[in-house]
């Protein structure tokens, strides 16, 4: 995927913060859409996660429309381009760090459907720092660890076969905790409450058949 697009996808998520109340919806959890999944072997650069109020004119006019809020999820869609997607989003329900209280760019986790490309549920991490270069990350799902790798502030599930999996794992389990190193040393554990993730992602499925 082209630098270009996943801009536009961060724009998208940005836009989702300040549209709700103009739409008169609830507002969703204070998160911006991640970038797509880049190729291990390409490692293409991944822009920064982008916050502001002209969002939405910046991503072509691109504006999110909230599906449904289920407990800490957000189900949205929206058209870049007129290619639809619909994703789910999610803040920590509880952020640390290791030294304690090191500042952080938002933090959230994206599950993104994009038919045109036919990806469905492809789960995306944005931690807020960027991540020591060549370092793993790990999602602890339930009893099930899943294996992360890392590129700038990104993570994305390492085997990609097991995407489905870690999915599925989330639709039952009560929490997902992520862990990473900084560039700077700095450990993070961010714990996410999975109560309304499967009601999430069963609307964004509905809408972007």
């Amino acid at each position: 995927m082209q630098r270009q697009w996943r801009l536009v996808l961060l724009l998208i998520g940005a836009a989702a913060l300040v549209c709700p109340a103009r739409a008169q919806q609830p507002p969703p959890p204070p998160a911006s859409a991640a970038p797509a999944k880049p190729k291990p072997a390409t490692k293409p650069a991944a822009p920064k996660p982008v916050a502001t109020a002209p969002a939405a004119a910046v991503a072509g006019g691109a504006q999110p429309k909230l599906l449904g809020q289920y407990g800490a999820w957000g189900a949205y869609t929206a058209s870049p381009g007129g290619k639809k997607i619909c994703f789910a989003i999610a803040k920590p329900a509880s952020a640390e760090t290791n030294p304690p209280n090191r500042p952080r760019n938002p933090v959230y986790m994206f599950i993104s459907t994009r038919p045109a490309e036919k990806v469905s549920n492809e789960v995306s991490i944005v931690i807020g720092y960027p991540f020591k270069p060549g370092s793993d990350a790990a999602a602890q799902i339930g009893s099930t660890s899943f294996a992360l790798y890392t590129q700038q502030d990104g993570a994305w599930i390492k085997n990609a076969a097991e995407e489905a999996h870690m999915v599925d794992a989330m639709r039952t389990a009560e929490t997902a905790v992520i862990r990473g190193v900084s560039a700077k040393g700095t450990q993070s554990t961010d714990t996410y409450a999975l109560k309304g993730v499967a009601q999430a992602l069963d609307r964004t499925a509905q809408e972007c058949k």
